[in-house]
Formats: C-alpha cells, structure tokens, sequence
C-alpha cells in the first residue's frame, strides 16, 4: 500500500513538472487610469473597454511570449489629484510597467509629472492633446517615457481655425472647459484665426459639473456672433449647446474633436445641429478602422463613434506590440520598442486576433513590423508626439459625416505662414 501511495505521489509530481506553465503565472498587469465617472467619463469608459478589447485580441492571438496583459483599471473621477493616488498605486505597489491614461491633459499631465516621469515607467495617453505636454518632453522633464494617441492643439487649433474660415465663420464666440486642454486650445485656435481674418468677439470659461449654463451662454452672446466655437465634453457640451440655442445664439457651431459622439448629438438634438462643423486628429481610414468598427460596439457595448474609442485601442495595441518585442513586462524595455513597432520599413500590421497573430511570428523571427491603427497610420517623435492628418467633419440629419482632409504638412505650411 505504501509502495502504491509512493508511486501515486510521484506520478502526480511528475505530472505537474510536465504540465505547461498557466498563462496566470506570468501575467503581466498594465495600468489602466481612466475618468470612468466626471465630466470627461464617457471618454474613460470608451477607452477603457478599448484598451480591454484590444488586450483581448493580443492575448487571443498568443500573448507576450505565452504571457496575457491583464488591466487593473482605476477611476481618476476627471480629477488630477485622484489621479496621481490611483497612478502612484499602480506604480509602487502593483509594480506595473506602464500606464495608460489619463484621457484628458488635466489628469495626463499631474500623473506624468508626479508619477511616471520620475519613475521611469511608460505612459502613454489615448486623448490628452495639450501642448504643454510636448513643452515638458523639450524641456527634458518626461524622462523619454511619454506618448501619445492624439495630435497636439498646437496643431488641432490651427486645423480648426482655418475650417471656420473655410466655412464662412467669421465673427465667432468661443466657450471653454477652464483646464488646460481647453486654454490651450483656444489660444492656439485664436492666433490662428484673428490672423488668418477672423473677428472673436467673446471669450468665456466655465467650470465643470454645473447644473446650468445659461450665464455663460448669454455672456458669450455679446458682440453678435455668427456662431459659437464650442470647446468641451459630450455631458457638459450638450448643456451649454442647449443654453445657447434657447438663449437665442445662432444655431452654428465649431466644435473639438470630442464632440464627435452621438450621445451629444442626441442630447442637443440632431435638428439643432445640421451647420455643425469640426475636426478630428488623425484618422485616414485603414483596416484596422473597419476592424474596429465592425466589433467594438458588440464587445463594449458602445459606439465605436464615441469619444476616444478609436485612439484608445490603437493606445492598447501599440503596448501590446511593445510589451511583445520586449519580450518581458519591463518598461525601459518596452519604452525601446514602442517606436519600433510602429516603425516605417516594417511589415503592416492591423487590428484584432489573426493580425496580432502575425505580428508576433514576424516579431519571433525578428523581422521589423509597422502597425497601423483604427486613427490610421502613426509614427512618434522624440517627444512621443504624432503626427497625422485631421478630419475635416460636418453633422448633417443627426450623423456625422466626412467633407474633406488636412495634412499635417498643410497645418504647419499655415502655422509657418502666420509666423511671418
């Protein structure tokens, strides 16, 4: 009987030595700080679900040397400073090698400065389009660790000036979120138009979360404008859109790239917003873009036209691709290869599971790859800045519908134009 325990005790030793490693064992965890609840939240959740879908792909495709990404994902509530507490735990104490977040560049900018610049741990932001952070990667104070999804406003403001004009626009108000996306994109947007002809005659911040905003909407009514130059979220941006109609404002509109949602077109009502106009950064339309769109809203149970959807699963995969050429869950090393996968001279990789499949035998080999996302192609600077066209768009009968492009090339020949 013993001898019969023995050998059974054996076997099972032996069985287990011979049993693959589970994947659970070697897990590597990606930080996930996104504003689930607070004014930007329908961006957060959309990128947050894109990030997952895009880590499912990943790991469905065969994972990072048999390794899945798994997120531990954490509410920053729209709020810097509850930001930097759930990025400093991420961090320290789950120890993980990257960041993704935050959606806006009030919650991107305090978790870079406080939390993974000084780290070494590398973050990179769906939708966080500030110049200041591009100041922060001259000036030396990121640590290389920084990137981007998203165009800057230094270019965003300048594409968006020069559509109005386009669009007869020539005497507008402006209405921003008071934070740095919104000041910075209405100051590159004001050099830009006053120079290229156009009259502002109002400029008026509000702060978030307010039951009302007919205050602002009348103050910016003053200096009869042909039409209003709305800079906000899809929540806040339909209440001031409705004060503005209601209050008598002309029912023409230039709107940021975040506007671009159905769910503020519903809330403002489609019949209001038939001259509505705006751009959006980098989104050429590739393979990955109809991948996207024909299964984000089966797996999230979200529009693939909301707020930052596209941009945060091209955030997912880039990190994905890395951690893969990395071959483990270290930053510096995934740091190193987040350019190369996007990288010109490599084979073009898409979205979703048979792509990522491909993707890791060509990186197994060592062969280069170039993935090209649901935004379109994208390559980064030194900065972790990306350059790209913008989407020139129009609301028409309640849907969003594309009328034209600008290059990059085209905004900076504007931009140097109007330097002279």
């Amino acid at each position: 009987m013993k001898q019969f325990l023995l050998a059974t005790t054996l076997f099972s030793i032996v069985g287990l030595s011979a049993t693959p490693v589970l994947a659970a064992d070697c897990d590597i965890t990606i930080g996930l700080v996104m504003e689930l609840t607070g004014p930007a939240g329908a961006y957060g959740q959309a990128g947050a679900k894109s990030v997952e879908m895009a880590f499912r792909d990943f790991n469905e495709a065969g994972g990072a040397n048999g390794c899945k990404l798994v997120t531990d994902t954490r509410d920053s509530q729209s709020q810097g400073n509850v930001a930097v507490d759930q990025a400093t735990q991420l961090v320290n104490i789950k120890k993980v090698p990257v960041i993704i977040g935050g959606i806006i560049s009030s919650v991107s900018i305090p978790i870079l400065t406080s939390v993974t610049a000084p780290a070494g741990v590398v973050q990179v932001s769906p939708a966080s389009s500030s110049p200041t952070l591009t100041e922060l990667g001259r000036q030396g104070k990121t640590n290389g660790v920084f990137f981007r999804t998203i165009t800057s406003d230094a270019l965003q403001g300048t594409a968006a000036a020069k559509y109005a004009i386009d669009q007869g626009m020539k005497k507008i108000a402006i209405i921003h979120v008071n934070n740095d996306f919104g000041v910075n994109m209405v100051k590159e947007f004001a050099a830009a138009y006053t120079k290229l002809g156009g009259t502002i005659t109002s400029t008026t911040p509000y702060n978030e979360k307010q039951a009302s905003y007919s205050a602002e909407a009348s103050a910016a009514m003053a200096g009869e404008p042909e039409a209003l130059y709305l800079v906000s979220y899809p929540v806040d941006g339909a209440t001031i859109a409705r004060a503005w109609i209601s209050g008598g404002g002309p029912a023409k509109f230039l709107l940021n790239d975040g506007m671009n949602s159905s769910d503020f077109i519903d809330a403002v009502g489609p019949q209001y917003l038939n001259d509505a106009f705006g751009t959006s950064s980098g989104t050429t339309s590739t393979k990955s873009t109809e991948y996207f769109n024909a299964n984000y809203e089966a797996f999230s149970g979200i529009k693939p036209d909301a707020p930052a959807a596209d941009r945060s699963y091209d955030a997912g995969a880039i990190v994905a691709l890395a951690t893969a050429k990395a071959g483990k869950g270290d930053a510096g090393a995934i740091k190193a290869a987040i350019p190369q996968v996007v990288a010109e001279g490599g084979e073009k990789i898409y979205a979703g599971k048979d792509e990522f499949a491909k993707a890791l035998a060509l990186i197994g080999e060592g062969k280069p790859i170039k993935y090209e996302g649901v935004i379109g192609p994208v390559s980064f600077d030194q900065f972790g800045d990306i350059t790209g066209p913008f989407r020139l768009w129009r609301i028409k009968d309640g849907q969003v519908t594309t009328v034209g492009e600008m290059s990059a090339a085209e905004v900076d020949k504007i931009k140097s134009g109007l330097a002279k």
